[in-house]
């Protein structure tokens, strides 16, 4: 996800996004563990796409105020 795309995003829908990349980034640190992991590659995406989301939001915040 690029920043581009995060930026045509609302609220809620970052929100919902953001929630999501969660379960992902956890179904994948416990595949890790257990050696299950295909694409360890993934956690490092997921981890900057939440970076991402989170920059949005509080780049947002700070607009309003």
């Amino acid at each position: 996800m690029k920043m581009s795309e995060v930026k045509e995003l609302s609220v809620q829908e970052i929100n919902k996004k953001l929630r999501e990349l969660g379960d992902e980034l956890l179904q994948l640190k416990v595949r890790k563990q257990t050696g299950q992991v295909e694409k360890p590659h993934m956690i490092k995406e997921i981890k900057r796409d939440r970076a991402r989301l989170l920059t949005q939001i509080h780049s947002t915040d700070n607009s309003l105020t």
